[in-house]
């Protein structure tokens, strides 16, 4: 639900989109049934997806070397 709320936050959501999408995020008890949302909302939600770059941070492989991080 984070990811909704900052799509609203970036205005890529309007108030009516965000409250239906939660609102069907909220009553499906498995992935299986958000998947069944309406397309309209499916549209709004890659839409804002593609111009957050969601799909591109999803595909990026994972970085190998963390950087100045000293693990334990």
């Amino acid at each position: 639900m984070k990811i909704i709320d900052e799509m609203l936050n970036l205005d890529l959501l309007t108030h009516e989109q965000h409250l239906q999408i939660s609102a069907w995020i909220a009553r499906s008890s498995s992935p299986e049934e958000i998947l069944q949302m309406p397309a309209p909302l499916w549209q709004a939600v890659e839409r804002a997806s593609q111009t957050m770059g969601i799909n591109e941070d999803l595909l990026r492989p994972p970085s190998l070397d963390a950087g100045d991080v000293v693990l334990g």
